[in-house]
């Protein structure tokens, strides 16, 4: 059975795990609503490109 001749170290190891981490989303200011949303999806408010796609009366379930 292979054995490694040496402790790997903690700096050789991390830098192999250097992709992995969390990233922080896309967000776009909605000049529409005034607020922030993901880019590519309706905002809190119903609005998409500027336009009302959805009324606020209207519950999503």
């Amino acid at each position: 059975m292979a054995v490694p001749a040496r402790k790997t170290s903690k700096q050789k190891k991390r830098s192999r795990r250097g992709h992995i981490k969390l990233s922080v989303p896309a967000m776009h200011y909605d000049a529409t609503t005034g607020e922030y949303r993901l880019g590519h999806r309706v905002s809190p408010k119903g609005f998409y490109k500027g336009k009302q796609v959805i009324n606020e009366t209207k519950k999503r379930r």
